[in-house]
């Protein structure tokens, strides 16, 4: 099938207004921040201009990238330690009211425990290191996704089960073409709000007792009281998130979409 100029030229425009309008909330967010900093004048609320200064000198001439990359491999494995181990138990105590009945008070414990609380004990059980920093994190995540995936095998269709019972599926095509359709905006949901919680206990627990990444270079400017340096690198880490959360979870909100037509 052959695309015409004047579909691409479409495609193109559709394109660009597609981004302004992603980029306007941020543009009118800068020029709040501007006007606020230069009104308020006052060393505890630097410009974006001077943060931008800052977070361009940390990049190419300080140590932002090894603490961003550290910051982002633990992110990435408690991200997928909380995904995967969450989606299995969502699914079996939302397909088993037995397991279910047995599971959910530790689920509703672990759930009300502040992430504090379970950095800390890691802390004090399994010494200060990389191992307690990850136990923390992908437990103070772990019930958040339990919760979502259990609701989602709840509400799905016991009809379409029985109807690839009845066709004789394979566990394949009964996983792909029957339980994942279902299921995804549920996955989608828990991936999203996991991304946001895991960063966010990611940088706690560097505050509390390890050594390098994002969140031990806040805590040090914060004691220094370099408030350029804490925006800069804060900034930096949400740049990222911001990034994946247009690329990929845009990009799977599509294919979901598609999915439910």
């Amino acid at each position: 099938m052959t695309v015409s100029a004047s579909d691409l030229n479409n495609q193109q425009v559709n394109a660009v207004i597609g981004f302004a309008k992603r980029a306007a909330p941020f543009a009118l967010l800068v020029l709040i921040w501007q006007t606020v900093a230069l009104l308020a004048a006052t060393a505890l609320l630097p410009t974006p201009v001077a943060v931008v200064t800052v977070l361009a000198s940390e990049t190419f001439k300080g140590p932002l990238l090894f603490h961003l990359s550290a910051t982002l491999t633990r992110v990435a494995l408690c991200f997928f330690l909380a995904m995967s181990l969450g989606t299995i138990l969502g699914l079996v105590m939302g397909m088993s009211a037995r397991v279910n009945h047995w599971l959910d008070p530790w689920l509703q414990l672990f759930l009300n425990i502040p992430a504090m609380v379970v950095a800390i004990l890691a802390y004090l059980w399994l010494g200060l290191g990389e191992p307690a920093a990850i136990l923390a994190v992908t437990i103070s995540k772990l019930p958040n996704v339990v919760v979502i995936i259990r609701q989602g095998a709840r509400q799905r269709d016991p009809e379409l089960i029985e109807m690839a019972q009845v066709y004789k599926f394979t566990i394949n095509r009964m996983l792909f073409d029957v339980l994942l359709p279902e299921l995804m905006p549920y996955f989608i949901a828990a991936t999203r709000s996991g991304l946001s919680l895991v960063w966010k206990i990611v940088l706690l627990v560097e505050l509390l007792g390890l050594s390098n990444g994002i969140g031990f270079q806040l805590h040090l400017y914060f004691q220094i009281l370099d408030i350029k340096k804490i925006l800069a690198y804060a900034a930096s880490f949400m740049f990222v998130v911001q990034a994946i959360e247009m690329l990929i979870f845009t990009w799977m909100d599509r294919r979901v979409a598609r999915w439910q037509r």
